[in-house]
């Protein structure tokens, strides 16, 4: 008698694990691509005292 309980309750757990949800992930077949068009411009902006630029037009060894 304890078998045939044991049987009837192990039955519809063993029917529940059946049906667990599965979960696949899978990697892409084709690389990923990422195209960057991409163009930096800069401009660089320098003010000078009046007092340097004399000297610096004076003395050109400097630089």
């Amino acid at each position: 008698m304890r078998y045939l309980t044991a049987i009837l309750l192990a039955l519809p757990v063993a029917g529940l694990t059946g049906c667990t949800p599965r979960i696949e992930v899978a990697a892409s077949d084709t690389p990923i691509t990422i195209n960057m068009n991409v163009k930096i411009e800069h401009e660089i902006h320098v003010k000078v005292d009046k007092d340097v630029e004399t000297l610096l037009k004076n003395r050109s060894d400097l630089f």
